[in-house]
C-alpha cells in the first residue's frame, strides 16, 4: 500500500477516533442510563483498563517498529501514550467526584476552601488506607511528566538523551499499573493478559537494547581495528 499524506491523515484520524469511542460510549451509556445501577463501578473500571491497554500499547510499538522494520508506527507513539494518560485520568476522576465528593457530608451552604479541604483530607486517608490506590496515584503522577513532555518542542527543549531518559519512567508505569490493577483481586497478583503482554513488551524491548548495544559495540571494534592497521604518522 503506497503511503500519501492524506492516507496517513485518514489513518491517524482512524486510530484517533477508534481510542476515544470507549470513553464516549460509556459516557453516552451513562447519561441515558444504560449502565444501570452500578455505572460508578463500571465507569472506574473501564477506564482503568484502557487506561492498561495504552500503557501497554506504548511499551510494545517501539521493539515491534524494530522488530518488524514497520517503521510507519511511530507515528502513533505520542497519540498512543496520551490516551494513556488520558484514561488515567479519567480513572482518577471518576474515582475522585464519584467516590470521595460523594461520600462528602458536608452543608449545603459549605465555601469552596472548605470543600476542598475536606476533599483532600478524605481522600488522603483513603489512599492511606488503601496501598493499591497509593500505587495508582503514583502510576498517574509519574504520567504526568510523560505527557507533559510528548511534544516535539519539549524534545528539542529537552534534548533526545535527557528526553529518552525521562521516558524511560514508562517502565516504573507500567508495573505500578500493574500492582494497581491486581492488588484488589482475590487472588492477589494473579498473571493476566496484561502481565503477560507487558512482559513480553519488556523482554522485547530488552532484546533490542542487546542488539543496538551489539552493533555499537562492533562498529567501535572495527574502526579500533582500521585505526590500528592505519601507518603511525
Amino acid at each position: 500500500m503506497i503511503s500519501t499524506p492524506t492516507t496517513r491523515r485518514v489513518l491517524k484520524s482512524a486510530v484517533f477516533i477508534a481510542s476515544l469511542s470507549p470513553f464516549l460510549f460509556d459516557a453516552g451509556s451513562a447519561l441515558t442510563g444504560r449502565l444501570g445501577p452500578h455505572a460508578y463501578r463500571v465507569i472506574i473500571q473501564d477506564t482503568g483498563k484502557w487506561s492498561l491497554w495504552f500503557i501497554t500499547l506504548t511499551l510494545a510499538l517501539t521493539p515491534l517498529r524494530r522488530l518488524t522494520s514497520a517503521h510507519g508506527l511511530v507515528r502513533y507513539r505520542r497519540m498512543v501514550g496520551l490516551f494513556a494518560f488520558f484514561y488515567g485520568a479519567m480513572h482518577t476522576l471518576t474515582y475522585v467526584v464519584f467516590d470521595r465528593v460523594a461520600g462528602l457530608d458536608l452543608p449545603l451552604d459549605s465555601d469552596a476552601s472548605s470543600t476542598i479541604g475536606a476533599l483532600t483530607v478524605s481522600t488522603v486517608h483513603d489512599i492511606w488506607d488503601k496501598p493499591f490506590l497509593a500505587i495508582g496515584v503514583a502510576a498517574f503522577v509519574l504520567m504526568v511528566p510523560l505527557a507533559g513532555t510528548s511534544t516535539s518542542g519539549m524534545i528539542r527543549r529537552l534534548g533526545g538523551t535527557t528526553w529518552r531518559r525521562l521516558h524511560r519512567l514508562i517502565y516504573v508505569v507500567a508495573i505500578a499499573s500493574l500492582l494497581h490493577h491486581w492488588w484488589p483481586l482475590t487472588d492477589h497478583f494473579r498473571v493476566d493478559r496484561f502481565g503477560v503482554l507487558i512482559g513480553i513488551s519488556l523482554v522485547a524491548r530488552g532484546v533490542v537494547w542487546l542488539r543496538a548495544r551489539r552493533h555499537t559495540s562492533v562498529g567501535v571494534s572495527a574502526r579500533e581495528r582500521v585505526a590500528s592497521a592505519l601507518p603511525a604518522s
